[in-house]
C-alpha cells in the first residue's frame, strides 16, 4: 500500500493501521520490473538501440536482485541506465525520523534506532524519503577514500566515551547512507585498488567495516557502477575479486544502426529554438559520419566515439539555422547541408587519433566528405545525372552559402535538369537540401567541379 502524498503518517502507529508492507530495495525493483513487463512497457523507456542487446539482460538482473556494473565506452549512455535504474524505486518510503541510514520503522539496524523504537513504540515519529534521496551517485576519482564511501571513526565520539564497537562512534559514508536505496558508482577502475578492496565486504557480506571496526548493519543497498572495458584506461583497473561480487555485467555498445542515431539525437539534443528545423537528410548524414568515425583507423578504438558528437553536431547545425534565420529576418529557421560544417568543430572534439598524421578538424571533414557520398548513394545514387552534370558544367551555377534555404527556389527554376534530379528522392526532403546534397555529392566523387571563395560556392568547369 501506498497513501496518498497529502495525506502521510507521521509515526509507527499511524503507519500501522495505515497497513504498510514494507519491502526490500531488491523487491521494489522487481516488483516494478515486472509490473512493467506485464503491461508491455519498457523497463527503462529511452534507451534507443538496447531493446534486443541490453535491456533484455538487465531485466533479468533486477529481477534476480542482482548488484550490476555496467562497461562500455564513453558516450554510450551507461549513467543514463544507472539513473534510470533509479526511477524504479518506490515514490516514498517511511523512515524513522532522525536516523542517520532512514531506517525502516519496522527493522532498525542501529543500536540506538532499536531502543528508541523500543522506548516510544506507536509514538515513534516518522519521515518520508523521496525516490530522489534513495538514489546516490559518486564519481570515482583517485582521491576517494574509504571515509567517502563507507564511513570514518569519529575522534570526538570516542572521547566522549563511546567505544569503538559501538556505531555511534562512525561517521557513515555515501554507501551506508544509501541503505533502503540505491549506490551507484561511475567510472569504478577509476578508484584506487585499496579502496575497491575495501568495498567488498560491503557488496557480499553487507558489513561495514572501518578501521578495523567491523559492524553488522544488515545494509539493504543495491549497488550499481559503470566502467570502461578493463584495457582502455590507463588510470587504473577493475580488480578481479570486487567485479567477481556483481551478479550481472552488462556491456553497452553504439548504436547499430544510422535510424537508432538519429532517434538518439532527436531525444538528446538540445535546441537553442524548438522553431528550428532539421531535414532528416542532415540527420542521417550527421549519423553516417559518426559510424564512419567509429570504423576509422586512425581514431582511437579504446576511447570509442562518443554519441555525445552526434548530438553535439545536430545542435551546431541548428545554431547555424538559427544566426543565418536572425541576420536574414527568416521567421522559421531552416537548416541546410551546407551547415553541417559548422558541426566539424563540435565533432572533433570528441575524439582522439592514435597517430599525428593529421588534426582531428582535418579527419572529420574527410569523414564528412565520406559521408556525403554514401548519403549521395543511398538516396541519389539510382539517377542518372549526366544531364545534371552536362547543364552545371554548361552554366556554372553559383551559390551563395550563408543565404536562406528559400533561395534555392528560383535557382530550381532556372536549372531543369538540376529540379528533375532533385524532385521528391523518396521523402519530403527540402528540394535545396537535396540539391546541395546532389552537387556535394558529385564533387566529393569528383564528377563536378567546385570552387568556393568566402560565403559563395560555384559548381560546375
Amino acid at each position: 500500500m501506498r497513501a496518498p502524498t497529502d495525506d502521510l503518517p507521521r509515526t509507527l502507529g499511524d503507519l500501522e493501521r495505515l497497513g504498510w508492507q514494507p519491502r526490500s530495495v531488491r523487491e521494489e525493483l522487481r516488483d516494478q520490473v515486472l509490473e512493467r513487463v506485464r503491461r508491455g512497457q519498457p523497463v527503462l523507456p529511452g534507451l534507443v538501440g538496447y531493446e534486443e542487446t541490453v535491456l533484455p539482460e538487465l531485466t533479468l538482473a533486477l529481477v534476480s536482485g542482482h548488484d550490476v556494473i555496467v562497461l562500455g565506452e564513453r558516450g554510450q549512455g551507461k549513467t543514463r541506465i544507472l539513473r534510470s535504474i533509479g526511477e524504479l524505486l518506490d515514490p516514498e518510503v517511511p523512515a524513522v525520523e532522525g536516523s542517520p541510514l532512514n531506517e525502516d520503522p519496522w527493522s532498525p539496524i542501529l543500536p540506538a534506532t532499536r531502543a528508541r523504537v523500543a522506548e516510544l513504540g506507536a509514538r515513534t515519529p516518522i519521515h518520508w524519503v523521496a525516490r530522489r534521496a534513495r538514489y546516490n551517485e559518486k564519481l570515482a576519482t583517485p582521491d576517494t577514500t574509504i571515509a567517502d564511501l563507507v564511513g570514518e571513526v569519529d575522534p570526538i565520539r570516542v572521547a566522549q566515551g563511546h567505544t569503538l564497537d559501538d556505531p555511534e562512534v562512525i561517521t557513515f559514508g555515501l554507501l551506508a547512507r544509501s541503505h533502503r536505496g540505491i549506490f551507484a558508482v561511475n567510472e569504478l577502475p577509476d578508484l584506487p585498488e585499496r579502496i575497491q578492496v575495501g568495498l567488498l565486504d560491503a557488496l557480499e557480506e553487507r558489513d561495514v567495516q572501518v578501521r578495523g571496526v567491523r559492524l553488522r548493519l544488515a545494509l539493504d543497498v543495491v549497488v550499481l557502477a559503470s566502467a570502461n572495458p578493463e584495457d582502455y584506461t590507463a588510470r587504473g583497473r577493475l580488480i578481479t575479486p570486487l567485479k567477481d561480487r556483481f551478479g550481472t555485467q552488462l556491456r553497452t555498445h553504439y548504436p547499430v544502426s544510422v535510424d537508432d542515431e538519429v532517434a538518439i539525437m532527436h531525444q538528446e539534443a538540445r535546441l537553442p529554438d524548438a522553431s528550428i528545423q532539421i531535414s532528416r537528410l542532415i540527420d542521417e548524414l550527421v549519423a553516417t559520419l559518426a559510424h564512419f568515425a567509429r570504423r576509422h583507423p586512425a581514431i582511437s578504438h579504446y576511447s570509442g566515439v562518443s554519441v555525445r558528437g552526434s548530438i553535439a553536431a545536430r545542435e551546431s547545425i541548428a545554431a547555424a539555422a538559427l544566426v543565418r534565420a536572425v541576420r536574414h529576418g527568416e521567421r522559421v529557421p531552416k537548416a541546410r547541408l551546407y551547415d553541417a560544417h559548422a558541426a566539424i568543430a563540435a565533432f572533433a572534439g570528441k575524439i582522439e587519433l592514435e597517430t599525428p598524421d593529421t588534426t582531428e578538424r582535418e579527419l572529420v571533414t574527410q569523414l564528412l566528405s565520406q559521408a556525403v557520398v554514401a548519403l549521395y548513394r543511398e538516396h541519389l545514387g539510382h539517377r542518372d545525372p549526366t544531364a545534371l552534370i552536362e547543364e552545371t558544367n554548361a552554366r556554372p551555377l553559383s551559390v551563395d552559402t550563408e543565404a536562406p534555404l528559400a533561395s534555392w527556389a528560383p535557382l530550381l527554376e532556372a536549372r531543369p535538369a538540376l529540379a528533375e534530379f532533385v524532385a521528391t528522392p523518396g521523402g519530403n526532403a527540402e528540394p535545396g537540401v537535396v540539391a546541395e546534397l546532389a552537387l556535394e555529392g558529385l564533387v566529393a566523387m569528383r564528377r563536378l567541379g567546385k570552387q568556393e571563395a568566402g560565403r559563395s560556392a560555384r559548381y560546375g568547369s
